[in-house]
């Protein structure tokens, strides 16, 4: 296979964005922008990326490095135009053999097979092939001016003439090019334009100038939109949540209504599950098969086994773990905790930094105190154990297998197996007390009013 450097462009601040955070690291589905171009480009067939950031931008890096470990950085300090800023990488392009791609890092909805289009494209002879789209309004983009299958040139909006603004073949954000032909071209790129930039579209011309067999692909629109603004990201996020959604149900998943239900970029779901309404999936989400999610849960870095029930209204966090046939009911928190197969935690109950063993029952209410303000510590609950409504426990803590706790206990020391564990004061009645508490109150209450 051919080597193919992508060089992701990632300089810019995204001003319009009107954030201190740079453009490109805005999530869509869960995952900055900058990391699903990169995403495409690994996985549409580049074996080496270069990327370009501004001064300062260490978060840009630390984004992408978490997605793929091995990027070479590169800075533009002075902003001079997309040619200029290719430059930049020029310590990994000099040394590139085969096809080198430049992409640009606001484009969130690119996919693996836009770059294998275009490497289709070069495998099959050419020197240079652009990536483009046809606008429903081309205004503002570069026009792509053709002969037939051959590009001749890329004309900026601002220096296109009328005829040529009326063209709807428009540049989309990839240009590759064979690697000598790129190395041939870029430095001769001028910036007698408009902005007085170098534009990285002007390799098109240049490579034609040299006989250079230049070419184009066409990719939806959808696919190749950028982000500018907020308005912008709030489209890209909606395209890609239909596109997600469609996925999920080709591939066996019921949706009872799947524009509320909200996917991370990451999200694995299996045949047979089912998602009711306004369900939301954060990153790091797996389900297995025979699931049901219902309704306005909300689900983040969880692991759901095979036959599980969840909510309503329940909450999983980072770090918890359904083994098959759990049931999670209404108004359930669950964090960092292991919950056996068929155990139940059916009401307003919190279970955090816990091993919960197979066939446990917790009671409504039950919460595990797992935080003294400085240290997390573990409870642990066995197998078959029964924890009475309203108990708290608190960890370090363990209750053995088929133990019980008393409903409304405070337990702060282990309860063996098969033990009863009860941590409540003894109830004491006093006759007639109520009447003088309320005679009391009551005069209390009229003296406040008088």
């Amino acid at each position: 296979m051919t080597e193919l450097l992508a060089i992701i462009l990632a300089a810019g601040e995204g001003t319009r964005m009107k954030s201190a955070q740079p453009k490109v690291l805005h999530e869509v589905g869960g995952l900055p922008i900058a990391g699903h171009v990169l995403r495409a480009a690994v996985d549409g067939g580049a074996s080496r990326v270069a990327t370009v950031t501004g001064p300062g931008h260490d978060a840009i890096r630390k984004a992408m490095l978490s997605i793929h470990p091995d990027i070479a950085f590169f800075e533009q300090i002075e902003r001079r135009g997309t040619a200029h800023a290719a430059m930049m990488a020029r310590p990994a392009y000099e040394r590139a053999e085969g096809y080198i791609a430049v992409v640009y890092a606001d484009h969130p909805l690119l996919r693996a097979d836009n770059f294998k289009q275009i490497i289709e494209r070069l495998d099959a002879g050419a020197d240079a092939v652009v990536l483009g789209f046809e606008a429903k309004d081309p205004t503002g983009y570069g026009r792509l001016i053709t002969d037939g299958d051959r590009l001749l040139a890329i004309r900026e909006h601002k220096d296109a003439t009328d005829a040529e603004r009326e063209i709807r073949l428009c540049n989309a954000c990839i240009l590759a090019f064979r690697a000598d032909i790129f190395r041939d071209c870029i430095d001769k790129v001028g910036h007698n334009n408009a902005q007085g930039e170098y534009y990285l579209t002007d390799l098109i011309e240049l490579a034609n100038a040299t006989g250079g067999n230049v070419g184009y692909v066409v990719a939806p629109e959808d696919d190749v939109m950028g982000v500018n603004d907020r308005v912008q990201l709030a489209r890209a996020e909606g395209l890609f949540q239909n596109r997600r959604r469609r996925e999920m149900m080709l591939g066996g998943v019921t949706l009872k209504d799947p524009n509320s239900t909200y996917f991370s970029h990451d999200t694995r779901i299996a045949e047979d599950v089912t998602v009711e309404p306004n369900v939301v999936f954060g990153p790091g989400v797996s389900i297995e098969s025979g699931v049901t999610i219902h309704a306005f849960s909300h689900i983040e870095g969880a692991t759901i086994g095979t036959g599980v029930s969840v909510g309503p209204f329940a909450r999983l966090r980072p770090g918890a773990h359904l083994g098959e046939g759990v049931r999670v009911g209404n108004f359930v928190e669950i964090k960092q905790a292991e919950i056996g197969a068929g155990a139940k935690i059916n009401h307003l109950t919190y279970i955090g930094d816990a091993e919960i063993g197979a066939k446990a029952n917790i009671g409504a209410g039950t919460v595990t105190c797992n935080y003294d303000g400085h240290n997390k510590s573990l409870t642990v609950i066995g197998e078959r154990a029964f924890i009475g409504s309203n108990s708290a426990l608190v960890a370090p803590v363990e209750i053995g297998d088929d133990a019980y706790v008393a409903s409304g206990s405070v337990i702060t020391e282990p309860v063996a197996p098969d033990a009863l564990g009860i941590g409540r004061a003894r109830q004491i009645n006093k006759p007639g007390y109520g009447k003088k508490l309320h005679d009391r109150f009551s005069a209390i209450k009229q003296s406040k009013q008088g």
